[in-house]
């Protein structure tokens, strides 16, 4: 009985959003219990992109929009080791890192003419940080602070040598996008939508630049980031060098934890430099964006880019600065790193199905 009057509930809150173009489906109807480990995001109309105060803002995150979003559940962590695990345990899901390389189809993301590597390079792994670099002036060329390290997964955040004994609640890394997709299907959720991620972020705040205001000058307090001179020197103020387990730093104002900082995150969205313009052409409010059609990236034409949000451990305001709410930035579907997590969301058609 308790079911079908969920269901009776899930259907005349959907009826009437299908019916009332104006109506934003803004509270969790009462009937509709939260998933486990989930929040509801109340549905709000807000501006997407950047925000007017904000003087880190990049012009990607331009122009500023207004969108409409629908209420819905998002975990309030990212997901973790444990959880990951439980999903490989139960499906024998391998990830890309863990596969080996098959170099026809490699190159296709490639320069046309790129030589193949040796094969002792062609190995199974992903790319990770590296800390052992110093006295870097020249933030164009990021293959200073990062190396490819075969046997780098999932299991092995930092190589064959390393190993996650310990760290069931840390955010699972080394996820690419398919990854994590597979994912999503086995645990019946998927990945937010870039403007589901951003009102998740803002919370019951009214338009902050970060999670949990205005003010730059608490970064240290409330996200795992990168203090000092970057790459070069960590001071490690916030207590961290690297990733921390999951709610080491104090939620937002709905309850979620890490939404700037400790690992970004996959939104299921193109990365396409043209679609906020685009947006904003419509002169009208766009209800529930899907994101752009097909990716477009000139700084990378050979690779297909899915929108990444929230910042990591490495960011720093003098070179990223990707804590900021409005931050975006496109990653490979096939890459994964030792800074890349995500988190899912259910939105009330899938609850509905379910």
């Amino acid at each position: 009985m308790k079911k079908y009057k969920m269901l009776l509930g899930l259907i005349v809150v959907l009826f009437c959003a299908c019916n009332n173009k104006e109506q934003i489906i803004r509270e969790q109807p009462e009937n509709v219990a939260t998933p486990k480990n989930m929040v509801w995001v109340p549905g709000n109309t807000f501006t997407q992109g950047a925000k007017e105060n904000d003087r880190l803002a990049l012009e990607h995150e331009k122009p500023a929009h207004s969108v409409s979003v629908d209420g819905f559940f998002i975990d309030i962590t990212e997901v973790t080791n444990a959880s990951f695990k439980k999903f490989v345990d139960e499906t024998h899901y391998v990830t890309t890192a863990e596969r080996p390389i098959n170099w026809d189809e490699f190159k296709k993301s490639l320069p046309e003419g790129t030589p193949k590597p040796a094969d002792s390079l062609l190995q199974p792994g992903s790319l990770v940080f590296n800390d052992k670099v110093k006295n870097v002036t020249d933030y164009t060329d990021f293959r200073q602070w990062w190396k490819w390290q075969t046997g780098a997964n999932w299991r092995h955040p930092e190589g064959k040598n390393s190993n996650i004994i310990g760290k069931d609640n840390y955010p699972v890394v080394h996820i690419s996008y398919e990854d994590a997709l597979a994912y999503c299907k086995w645990a019946k959720r998927r990945l937010p939508t870039e403007a589901e991620w951003e009102l998740a972020a803002i919370g019951n705040l009214k338009n902050p630049v970060y999670t949990w205001g205005d003010e730059i000058s608490k970064m240290d307090k409330e996200a795992n980031t990168w203090q000092g001179n970057f790459p070069n020197y960590n001071s490690k103020s916030d207590g961290y060098s690297a990733l921390a387990a999951i709610k080491s730093f104090a939620p937002n104002s709905l309850g979620i934890y890490d939404m700037a900082g400790n690992v970004w995150e996959y939104t299921q969205d193109w990365y396409n430099v043209n679609y906020y313009q685009e947006l904003l052409s419509n002169k009208e409010t766009v209800r529930n964006p899907q994101g752009a059609a097909q990716a477009l990236n000139p700084n990378n034409q050979y690779e297909k880019e899915k929108i990444i949000k929230g910042g990591s451990f490495l960011c720093n305001e003098s070179y990223c600065s990707s804590f900021r709410i409005s931050a975006r930035m496109g990653m490979a579907e096939g890459s994964s790193s030792n800074h890349v997590g995500f988190r899912t969301v259910v939105d009330l058609k899938m609850l509905q199905k379910n």
